[in-house]
């Protein structure tokens, strides 16, 4: 059964939210969403683009109150 995590990488700047995503990958199960939650705009472009360069799925960015909502699937 998948689970839908969320990292809290608020107040980090780069590369910590995407170092922090990296980390929680290590641990997910295949088919997990993780939710990185950034106060930093340059993760909205670094997260996908690391995303799909290592092959899991990305599925979508949106940005609330100056938070970045983050989430992808790992799929291997």
């Amino acid at each position: 059964m998948s689970e839908h995590k969320v990292i809290d990488a608020r107040g980090s700047f780069c590369p910590g939210p995407l170092m922090e995503l990296i980390a929680g990958m290590k641990l997910a199960q295949v088919g997990d969403e993780i939710e990185v939650l950034s106060t930093d705009k340059g993760s909205a472009d670094d997260i996908p683009e690391w995303i799909r360069k290592v092959g899991h799925d990305y599925l979508g960015s949106r940005e609330e109150g100056g938070v970045w909502h983050i989430t992808v699937k790992k799929t291997k």
